[in-house]
Protein backbone atom coordinates (compact mmCIF):
# COMPACT_ATOMS: atom_id res chain seq x y z
CA UNK A 1 0.00 0.00 0.00
CA UNK A 2 2.68 2.55 0.56
CA UNK A 3 4.58 1.80 -2.58
CA UNK A 4 1.19 2.30 -4.38
CA UNK A 5 0.75 5.51 -2.59
CA UNK A 6 4.68 6.53 -3.08
CA UNK A 7 4.16 5.92 -6.96
CA UNK A 8 1.05 8.09 -6.88
CA UNK A 9 2.81 10.65 -4.98
CA UNK A 10 5.98 10.57 -7.81
CA UNK A 11 3.23 10.18 -10.81
CA UNK A 12 1.37 13.99 -9.35
CA UNK A 13 4.85 15.60 -8.47
CA UNK A 14 6.05 15.25 -12.35
CA UNK A 15 2.60 15.81 -13.60
CA UNK A 16 2.70 19.06 -11.83
CA UNK A 17 6.32 19.85 -12.84
CA UNK A 18 5.59 18.96 -16.34
CA UNK A 19 1.81 21.31 -16.72
CA UNK A 20 4.56 23.69 -15.02
CA UNK A 21 8.05 23.25 -16.85
CA UNK A 22 6.44 21.88 -19.95
CA UNK A 23 4.28 24.53 -21.15
CA UNK A 24 6.33 25.13 -24.13
CA UNK A 25 5.49 21.32 -25.18
CA UNK A 26 1.71 21.08 -24.44
CA UNK A 27 -0.11 24.31 -25.12
CA UNK A 28 0.59 24.25 -28.36
CA UNK A 29 -1.17 20.86 -28.94
CA UNK A 30 -3.68 22.33 -26.47
CA UNK A 31 -4.37 25.39 -28.91
CA UNK A 32 -4.09 23.46 -31.71
CA UNK A 33 -7.20 20.80 -31.13
CA UNK A 34 -8.81 23.89 -29.38
CA UNK A 35 -10.79 26.72 -30.52
CA UNK A 36 -8.64 29.02 -31.65
CA UNK A 37 -8.49 32.72 -30.37
CA UNK A 38 -8.33 35.82 -32.47
CA UNK A 39 -7.25 39.59 -31.76
CA UNK A 40 -11.22 40.27 -31.90
CA UNK A 41 -12.44 37.68 -29.30
CA UNK A 42 -9.68 38.42 -26.68
CA UNK A 43 -11.07 42.45 -26.77
CA UNK A 44 -14.62 40.46 -26.69
CA UNK A 45 -13.23 38.84 -23.52
CA UNK A 46 -11.35 40.88 -21.36
CA UNK A 47 -11.96 44.33 -22.57
CA UNK A 48 -14.48 45.42 -20.03
CA UNK A 49 -12.37 44.00 -17.36
CA UNK A 50 -8.67 45.35 -18.48
CA UNK A 51 -10.65 48.93 -19.26
CA UNK A 52 -11.53 49.19 -15.57
CA UNK A 53 -8.21 48.43 -14.54
CA UNK A 54 -6.76 51.35 -16.76
CA UNK A 55 -9.40 53.75 -16.24
CA UNK A 56 -7.54 55.28 -13.47
CA UNK A 57 -4.45 55.23 -15.08
CA UNK A 58 -5.86 56.86 -18.23
CA UNK A 59 -8.25 59.52 -16.06
CA UNK A 60 -4.52 61.26 -14.19
CA UNK A 61 -3.32 61.91 -17.79
CA UNK A 62 -7.17 63.00 -18.80
CA UNK A 63 -8.08 60.45 -21.31
CA UNK A 64 -11.21 58.76 -21.76
CA UNK A 65 -10.97 56.83 -24.43
CA UNK A 66 -8.14 53.71 -25.31
CA UNK A 67 -4.99 55.35 -26.91
CA UNK A 68 -4.31 56.04 -30.24
CA UNK A 69 -0.99 55.66 -30.39
CA UNK A 70 1.36 53.66 -28.92
CA UNK A 71 5.11 53.16 -27.63
CA UNK A 72 7.03 50.58 -25.71
CA UNK A 73 9.85 51.05 -23.71
CA UNK A 74 11.99 48.34 -22.17
CA UNK A 75 15.01 48.97 -20.06
CA UNK A 76 16.97 45.92 -19.38
CA UNK A 77 18.93 46.86 -16.27
CA UNK A 78 15.50 48.30 -14.38
CA UNK A 79 13.94 45.11 -15.66
CA UNK A 80 10.68 47.58 -16.31
CA UNK A 81 8.33 48.43 -19.54
CA UNK A 82 6.64 51.54 -19.80
CA UNK A 83 3.92 52.57 -22.02
CA UNK A 84 3.32 55.93 -23.35
CA UNK A 85 0.98 58.09 -25.59
CA UNK A 86 0.93 61.02 -27.52
CA UNK A 87 -1.49 63.62 -26.12
CA UNK A 88 -1.28 67.40 -27.49
CA UNK A 89 2.05 66.73 -29.43
CA UNK A 90 3.97 65.74 -26.45
CA UNK A 91 4.61 62.13 -25.09
CA UNK A 92 2.56 60.69 -21.83
CA UNK A 93 3.33 57.94 -19.84
CA UNK A 94 0.51 55.48 -19.32
CA UNK A 95 1.94 53.06 -16.88
CA UNK A 96 4.99 50.81 -16.05
CA UNK A 97 5.42 47.08 -15.91
CA UNK A 98 7.83 45.16 -14.34
CA UNK A 99 9.59 42.32 -15.87
CA UNK A 100 8.53 39.26 -14.43
CA UNK A 101 11.56 37.00 -15.15
CA UNK A 102 15.14 38.03 -16.81
CA UNK A 103 17.30 35.90 -19.12
CA UNK A 104 20.83 37.01 -19.95
CA UNK A 105 23.22 40.35 -19.62
CA UNK A 106 22.97 43.91 -20.92
CA UNK A 107 24.15 44.01 -24.40
CA UNK A 108 22.74 43.40 -28.19
CA UNK A 109 20.99 39.48 -28.73
CA UNK A 110 23.84 38.66 -31.39
CA UNK A 111 22.63 34.90 -32.16
CA UNK A 112 20.31 32.09 -31.89
CA UNK A 113 20.53 30.81 -28.23
CA UNK A 114 22.02 33.39 -26.71
CA UNK A 115 19.40 33.84 -24.05
CA UNK A 116 19.87 38.24 -24.89
CA UNK A 117 17.13 40.06 -24.92
CA UNK A 118 17.89 42.60 -27.95
CA UNK A 119 18.32 46.29 -28.01
CA UNK A 120 17.48 48.48 -30.46
CA UNK A 121 14.51 50.21 -32.42
CA UNK A 122 11.77 48.35 -33.17
CA UNK A 123 8.34 48.03 -34.19
CA UNK A 124 5.41 45.59 -32.86
CA UNK A 125 5.01 43.20 -36.07
CA UNK A 126 1.50 41.56 -34.84
CA UNK A 127 -0.37 40.58 -32.03
CA UNK A 128 -0.64 36.69 -31.06
CA UNK A 129 -3.93 36.07 -29.47
CA UNK A 130 -2.60 32.23 -28.71
CA UNK A 131 0.45 32.97 -27.42
CA UNK A 132 2.25 29.72 -25.15
CA UNK A 133 2.82 31.93 -22.54
CA UNK A 134 -1.05 33.88 -22.35
CA UNK A 135 -0.77 36.81 -24.75
CA UNK A 136 2.12 38.66 -26.81
CA UNK A 137 3.03 40.84 -28.89
CA UNK A 138 5.46 40.55 -31.42
CA UNK A 139 8.76 42.35 -32.05
CA UNK A 140 10.68 42.79 -35.33
CA UNK A 141 13.54 41.64 -34.72
CA UNK A 142 16.15 41.14 -36.36
CA UNK A 143 15.55 44.72 -38.02
CA UNK A 144 17.56 46.25 -40.74
CA UNK A 145 20.62 47.53 -38.40
CA UNK A 146 20.86 44.07 -36.54
CA UNK A 147 21.18 42.30 -40.01
CA UNK A 148 23.85 44.95 -40.95
CA UNK A 149 25.70 44.38 -37.55
CA UNK A 150 25.79 40.82 -38.46
CA UNK A 151 26.88 40.99 -42.00
CA UNK A 152 29.56 42.88 -41.02
CA UNK A 153 30.44 40.77 -38.25
CA UNK A 154 30.71 37.86 -40.28
CA UNK A 155 27.61 36.28 -37.83
CA UNK A 156 24.76 34.40 -39.08
CA UNK A 157 21.43 32.64 -37.42
CA UNK A 158 20.44 35.51 -35.32
CA UNK A 159 17.87 34.09 -34.00
CA UNK A 160 14.36 35.51 -33.55
CA UNK A 161 10.85 34.96 -31.94
CA UNK A 162 10.98 38.02 -29.84
CA UNK A 163 7.72 38.73 -27.95
CA UNK A 164 6.42 41.19 -25.31
CA UNK A 165 4.40 38.03 -23.39
CA UNK A 166 2.76 36.99 -20.03
CA UNK A 167 3.90 34.63 -17.45
CA UNK A 168 6.99 34.41 -15.26
CA UNK A 169 9.39 32.85 -17.59
CA UNK A 170 11.99 34.14 -20.73
CA UNK A 171 14.63 32.81 -22.75
CA UNK A 172 15.32 36.38 -24.34
CA UNK A 173 11.74 37.76 -24.50
CA UNK A 174 10.10 40.70 -22.07
CA UNK A 175 7.52 38.84 -19.75
CA UNK A 176 5.28 41.11 -17.90
CA UNK A 177 2.94 38.83 -16.62
CA UNK A 178 -0.35 37.58 -17.30
CA UNK A 179 -2.41 40.70 -15.69
CA UNK A 180 -0.17 43.26 -17.46
CA UNK A 181 0.04 41.62 -20.66
CA UNK A 182 -3.87 41.72 -20.74
CA UNK A 183 -3.68 45.76 -20.31
CA UNK A 184 -0.50 45.78 -23.32
CA UNK A 185 -2.31 43.86 -25.47
CA UNK A 186 -5.71 45.56 -25.13
CA UNK A 187 -4.21 49.12 -25.64
CA UNK A 188 -1.95 47.29 -28.60
CA UNK A 189 -5.35 46.06 -29.87
CA UNK A 190 -7.26 49.43 -29.75
CA UNK A 191 -4.70 51.73 -30.74
CA UNK A 192 -5.44 53.19 -34.49
CA UNK A 193 -2.79 56.01 -35.31
CA UNK A 194 0.27 54.45 -36.90
CA UNK A 195 2.33 51.72 -35.90
CA UNK A 196 3.59 50.81 -32.35
CA UNK A 197 7.14 51.62 -31.64
CA UNK A 198 9.45 49.37 -29.55
CA UNK A 199 12.60 51.05 -27.75
CA UNK A 200 14.67 48.50 -26.33
CA UNK A 201 17.61 49.65 -24.00
CA UNK A 202 20.37 48.40 -21.93
CA UNK A 203 19.70 51.56 -19.04
CA UNK A 204 17.91 54.52 -18.54
CA UNK A 205 20.13 57.06 -20.36
CA UNK A 206 17.32 59.79 -19.62
CA UNK A 207 19.17 59.60 -16.39
CA UNK A 208 22.56 60.13 -17.80
CA UNK A 209 23.67 56.43 -17.19
CA UNK A 210 27.42 55.79 -19.06
CA UNK A 211 26.85 53.60 -22.11
CA UNK A 212 27.83 50.02 -20.96
CA UNK A 213 31.07 48.79 -22.51
CA UNK A 214 30.03 45.26 -24.32
CA UNK A 215 32.70 42.82 -24.55
CA UNK A 216 32.81 41.11 -28.22
CA UNK A 217 30.44 44.01 -29.72
CA UNK A 218 32.24 46.68 -31.25
CA UNK A 219 29.24 48.61 -32.36
CA UNK A 220 27.45 49.48 -29.56
CA UNK A 221 28.95 53.21 -30.26
CA UNK A 222 27.10 53.50 -32.89
CA UNK A 223 23.61 51.63 -31.32
CA UNK A 224 23.56 53.52 -27.94
CA UNK A 225 23.89 56.67 -29.21
CA UNK A 226 21.01 56.60 -31.22
CA UNK A 227 18.48 54.68 -28.35
CA UNK A 228 19.70 57.78 -26.08
CA UNK A 229 18.53 60.21 -28.32
CA UNK A 230 15.41 58.58 -29.13
CA UNK A 231 14.39 58.18 -25.41
CA UNK A 232 14.94 61.73 -24.98
CA UNK A 233 11.93 62.08 -26.71
CA UNK A 234 10.24 60.36 -23.52
CA UNK A 235 10.36 62.47 -20.42
CA UNK A 236 7.89 62.63 -17.48
CA UNK A 237 6.08 66.29 -17.83
CA UNK A 238 2.88 67.64 -16.01
CA UNK A 239 0.11 65.61 -18.16
CA UNK A 240 -2.16 68.93 -17.39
Amino acid sequence: MKSYAFSIGIVLLAAGAFWHYGRALWHPFLKKYSKMETVESIKTRYETDVWQRLEPSLSQIAIKDWPEKLVLIGMKEERILEVWTEKAGKWIQIKTYPFTAFSGKLGPKLREGDRQIPEGLYEIEYLNPNSTYHLSLKVNYPNAFDLRMAESDGRSNLGGDIFIHGKFVTIGCIPIGDVAIEEVFLMAANARKGKIEVIIAPRDFRKGEDFPEIEEVGWTTQLYPVIADKLQQFQVLDPH
